[in-house]
């Protein structure tokens, strides 16, 4: 029977949901989920939830989809989704590489950003930011083009995006192009506009009719991208300070801010807006890639993205290699000691360390050259003979648990392990035609593990092979990842 006129369908009689609950009772998506995992570490699981949308969620018929969905952001960071049999039915797991960084992470059914990523580096931040301060950012991170990152701009340190930005700005204030600005100014000859009521009030009045104050144009640094620039250190500055005390490369790179603003200190700050900004780019192909790229810096900024320290909860989307990063850093080393004993240092980066590889059969012509990471040219001996020293760069971030037991079981009794990298640098020894040849792996340590080492002179381990006379040193050695200091 029909309800009677006037009245209310009671709960129970409420039309039931496509999925067979009521409005009221509909589900519901859980909040966004930030995963955290380590670089080259065992990876994360994913929770079906908020990626799969329904009441029972699993990932049984919805995994494919998540997968493929977040392909890019998997790719850009090196990850590898993986399959994995759970007690309550079929798993993903997240598997990291050498790489830190933050992606989003989609539903592959309505395509939403529900969560995200971060792969945190497993020597620290502290140590990341230690590298990249004392490398001048050269290998900074790389923002992808993917949606902000929810919670990340919480967990990650506010230096990952100040570090770049602070770069580009300086890049920026280095080769940004000259325009005009209206100046005023007391001139005892007149130039421009003479501002009369100036004058007789403040010259005439005084019998110092040779001074003239003036409006003109002055050509300067264009204005309007000093005041950006201004506007945007500012920013940075109080955000790098307000996380200071608990955090070094904060304070190091707000003394970086400060010193950037002396140098815009003649212009009052404007926030930065992209289409007047736009507008200040010449046709100049050098000046515009600097440009655009401070432009975009600065635009991170305004839309407040990922600068952590506890203003915005989300941030931006970004990769960082470490190898590269690792490299970078053992390059420096390197630099300033040969320095020290008048060594001539070439980089495989720039293509100066290249040892071609003549083929017989041109199957092999792919392989065309061996690229050592750093050689060291070093003066003639005394004998007359060349010494070189080719070093190789490796990141292996299952160091980083060793102590100083672990490390010196690795030298005597683990090299099989890395055999691999030892034929590499050997190799690489090879072909360069000096009667003494040190080949050097350098791997990365914990600051710890590296202070007991050196304490007792065992964060170098070394072999001698002879070969006629050829004399090569193999040389294992340690590093704290982030300097001494």
């Amino acid at each position: 029977m029909a309800a009677a006129k006037g009245k209310k369908p009671t709960r129970a009689k409420k039309k039931a949901g496509v999925h067979g609950w009521t409005r009221r009772e509909r589900w519901r998506p859980t909040d966004q989920v930030l995963l955290r995992t380590r670089d080259n570490g065992r990876g994360v699981m994913v929770p079906a939830q908020p990626f799969v949308v329904g009441r029972e969620a699993s990932w049984d018929q919805h995994a494919d989809k998540f997968i493929r969905i977040n392909e890019a952001g998997f790719r850009a960071l090196g990850v590898t989704p993986a399959f994995e049999a759970t007690a309550h039915g079929a798993g993903v797991r997240l598997v990291p590489s050498g790489r830190t960084g933050a992606i989003p992470l989609l539903s592959g059914q309505t395509g939403h950003v529900r969560g995200g990523l971060v792969v945190e580096p497993r020597f620290g931040w502290t140590g990341i930011g230690r590298v990249l301060t004392e490398t001048g950012w050269h290998a900074s991170p790389e923002f992808l083009a993917l949606p902000l990152v929810p919670g990340s701009g919480r967990e990650v340190p506010p230096w990952v995006l100040a570090g770049p930005v602070l770069a580009r700005l300086r890049e920026l204030l280095r080769n940004v192009r000259r325009g005009y600005r209206d100046t005023e100014a007391v001139l005892r000859q007149p130039r421009g506009r003479i501002l009369w009521p100036e004058y007789w009030r403040n010259s005439l009045r005084c019998g110092h009719w040779d001074r003239v104050p003036c409006r003109f144009p002055d050509l300067d640094l264009d204005p309007r991208i000093r005041r950006a620039v201004r506007w945007t250190l500012e920013r940075l500055y109080a955000d790098l300070i307000r996380v200071g005390g608990t955090d070094r490369i904060s304070v190091e790179l707000a003394l970086v801010a400060v010193k950037l603003l002396e140098a815009v200190a003649d212009v009052r700050p404007e926030m930065p807006r992209r289409a007047s900004l736009g507008a200040a780019v010449g046709h100049d192909a050098l000046l515009d890639v600097v440009i655009r790229r401070g432009l975009e810096a600065m635009a991170w900024v305004v839309e407040e993205r990922g600068l952590g320290g506890g203003r915005e909860q989300d941030g931006l989307s970004w990769q960082l290699p470490l190898d590269r990063l690792w490299e970078g850093y053992v390059e420096g080393v390197i630099r300033r000691e040969a320095a020290v004993t008048g060594g001539e240092v070439r980089v495989g980066r720039l293509n100066e360390t290249l040892v071609p590889l003549h083929w017989t059969d041109p199957v092999h012509r792919s392989l065309g050259h061996l690229l050592p990471d750093i050689v060291v040219h070093h003066r003639a001996s005394a004998a007359g003979g060349r010494a070189i020293q080719v070093v190789d760069a490796k990141y292996k971030a299952h160091l980083a648990e060793l102590d100083e037991v672990g490390w010196r079981e690795f030298i005597d009794e683990q090299r099989e392990a890395h055999r691999a990298d030892i034929h590499q640098v050997l190799a690489y020894a090879g072909g360069f035609d000096a009667s003494e040849v040190r080949a050097t792996l350098v791997y990365p340590l914990r600051r710890g593990t590296w202070e007991h080492l050196h304490a007792r002179g065992h964060d170098v381990s070394s072999a001698d092979l002879y070969s006629g006379g050829r004399h090569v040193r193999l040389e294992l050695r340690g590093i704290p990842f982030g300097g001494v200091g």
